[in-house]
């Protein structure tokens, strides 16, 4: 199972950074809207790496992030995640709070499908976005990234 989840990790990583190459090319062009949810995208992917690692991440899912930071975050939360994979076992339970301090739990395992899903929300909501700033927004489905 590990071994399926890095390579979800390596798509959601490898559209990630095109869609950050693409907001740093055209980020004149892009909506504060497509912007904000690529932050959040990042942002959350950090904070849910910071929980199962046991660290407070410093992070709000809103926060604003520049755009020519986008590419360095996503690099390195695929970087945590990777070491997180090599060290965690999925079936670990996560002990953390939310960001309005309401403790949970949860396995390792669910947490990163939850990043994973996450992200590829925000991406079709991006994508949507794109469509209607006269964008050609990515075609980011994961089966184009396995052909």
């Amino acid at each position: 199972m590990k071994l399926f989840f890095k390579e979800l990790f390596e798509y959601n990583h490898h559209f990630n950074q095109k869609l950050s190459a693409l907001f740093a090319e055209k980020h004149d062009t892009m909506s504060d809207r497509s912007v904000k949810l690529f932050g959040h995208i990042l942002n959350a992917h950090h904070i849910w790496n910071s929980r199962i690692a046991g660290k407070h991440s410093g992070l709000s899912v809103w926060d604003i992030q520049a755009v020519e930071q986008f590419r360095r975050i996503d690099d390195n939360n695929f970087n945590e995640t990777v070491r997180i994979l090599d060290h965690v076992d999925l079936s670990s339970i996560i002990s953390y709070k939310t960001t309005k301090e309401q403790a949970f739990e949860n396995k390792a395992r669910d947490i990163l499908f939850h990043i994973i899903n996450h992200s590829t929300y925000h991406r079709g909501q991006i994508a949507a976005d794109f469509r209607q700033t006269g964008t050609e927004p990515l075609t980011t489905d994961y089966i184009f990234y396995k052909r």
